[in-house]
């Protein structure tokens, strides 16, 4: 994920996703996801929930 997905992103994250919260409110063209931050060596360091869209 980087700041074109959100502004969130400073620096950019890998990011493994495992759901996608399509009833869950937000801004028109954003989403919420679920899943876990992935570090170089490809593990999974923290389990997150993350807002992203509206680029374009």
């Amino acid at each position: 994920m980087t700041r074109a997905a959100s502004p969130q992103f400073v620096q950019p994250i890998l990011f493994r996703l495992i759901r996608v919260h399509a009833d869950w409110v937000t801004y028109y063209g954003w989403t919420w996801l679920d899943g876990y931050q992935i570090d170089a060596r490809g593990d999974a360091v923290a389990r997150r929930s993350i807002r992203a869209g509206g680029a374009g």
